[in-house]
């Protein structure tokens, strides 16, 4: 019952319409890290908590109501963040999540390690802030937030208002506000007051978006938007009415106001954007931070020669592409489908497996070599630990990696094996690095 995949030969009948709520939540698991995943995949050694929290932006414009005529109303932008953070030693694991599933109505259960408000450990931990999807939700990429808490990471995970499952509306105020929402949640999580406040050490702060998630954090990271993003007057819904977008502009004062030097490392898989000329190389080139990209070889959707444009245009900063060869805009970051995405088969109303999976690979080999990547990258630069650069410099096409080893398994001098990988396991996958130029 833990592992979805013996339950593929069934109907979809009988995955998720004979299985009882309890079992559902047994089943939709988002800690699972299979016997061959790489090294730094597993849990940490801190127990893992989780609480949920609310956060307001008086006065934000609201963009979904603004016309191109008048005064742009404002309205309070309330986001709900999923936080996860080392819990005290002792804490019993385990626990579950009531979420939306893609369709915005069907509610699941979703199970993993972290014990709702769990009492904290003592210390301070570096924040990663995470940004889901165009649409979404904070449980999205909840493999990641409950794999970095134990490793000694505070987790914030966000619910973007228009941008998730129930509360999708146009597309403009995911383009304006993603963000400035993940500014808000940096600056809020800083304030965080409680028991979980002396946890956050917001000086080290990283980001991890996924799709327009990416989009965000390229903008958050100095990626500043093309003056033609904000003016363009085409068909496809991407217009913001009154030059709005202009807030996120490279060169404007507003954008450079939103950077931030508290932000030291930013992973943006399938980031969105460049396939549609909202950034051109100058404005990427303003990217400082450290990145990671990460990419799905197939992806359709933002485009993997669009985020390879990104890898070569960000020129300001040392990066990172991970790309998982034949996988689709679903590389990495999405949890594994739940029982009841696999209710309706593709192509009929309602079907939303597709959402989740990847046609190629499995979502949980996926989000393993993701968490393990991000561990190795996140404690290099925000935690300082200089020996997880062994885990990035690689060679590039992993299966051309030599696996040699004495009896005793110490490396050879040919050995040049993906680190933290099994033998037999560095396939389908490549990592090219570049230096700031």
């Amino acid at each position: 019952m833990l592992f979805p995949g013996p339950l593929v030969a069934q109907t979809t009948e009988t995955v998720s319409d004979s299985l009882g709520q309890e079992d559902l939540g047994t089943l939709n698991r988002i800690d699972l890290i299979r016997p061959d995943a790489p090294e730094l995949a597993k849990y940490g050694s801190h127990p893992v908590g989780v609480r949920t929290f609310s956060f307001t932006d008086q006065g934000r414009i609201d963009i979904v109501n603004t016309t191109e005529e008048g005064e742009p109303p404002t309205y309070d932008r309330d986001l709900t963040v999923e936080v996860w953070y080392p819990a005290a030693p002792g804490t019993e694991p385990g626990g579950t999540y009531r979420a939306l599933l893609r369709d915005g109505t069907t509610e699941v259960t979703l199970s993993g390690q972290a014990a709702r408000d769990a009492a904290p450990a003592a210390g301070e931990f570096p924040l990663v802030i995470i940004s889901h999807g165009y649409p979404g939700n904070r449980f999205l990429m909840s493999h990641l937030g409950e794999n970095l808490a134990p490793k000694g990471y505070v987790v914030a995970s966000i619910d973007h208002p228009d941008s998730t499952y129930d509360d999708q509306t146009a597309f403009p105020s995911t383009l304006v506000n993603r963000p400035v929402d993940q500014r808000l949640v940096l600056d809020a999580m800083a304030a965080l007051e409680g028991d979980l406040g002396p946890l956050v050490d917001d000086s080290r702060t990283g980001v991890i978006g996924y799709s327009m998630g990416g989009y965000g954090a390229l903008i958050f990271a100095g990626g500043g938007v093309t003056q033609g993003a904000v003016t363009r007057t085409d068909p496809e819904g991407l217009r913001v009415p009154q030059d709005l977008l202009a807030r996120n502009q490279a060169g404007t004062e507003t954008h450079e106001a939103l950077v931030d030097p508290r932000v030291q490392a930013v992973v943006a898989i399938g980031p969105w954007g460049r396939n549609r000329d909202f950034w051109d190389a100058e404005g990427l080139a303003g990217i400082e931070k450290p990145l990671l990209l990460i990419a799905g070889s197939a992806d359709d959707v933002s485009e993997y020669d669009s985020i390879r444009r990104i890898f070569d245009e960000t020129t300001g900063t040392d990066r990172h592409l991970l790309t998982f060869e034949h996988a689709n805009h679903n590389a990495a970051a999405p949890i594994p489908a739940p029982a009841e995405a696999w209710r309706t088969p593709l192509g009929q109303e309602g079907a939303v497996f597709d959402h989740y999976a990847d046609a190629v690979w499995d979502t949980v080999r996926m989000n393993n070599i993701a968490q393990h990547f991000a561990t190795a990258f996140l404690d290099l630069h925000l935690k300082g630990d200089t020996a997880r650069s062994g885990y990035l410099s690689l060679v590039e096409v992993a299966e051309e990696g030599v696996w040699s080893t004495a009896d005793d398994g110490t490396p050879n001098a040919d050995h040049s094996y993906w680190r933290g990988f099994p033998e037999r396991t560095a396939i389908g996958l490549r990592l090219e690095t570049r230096t700031a130029e």
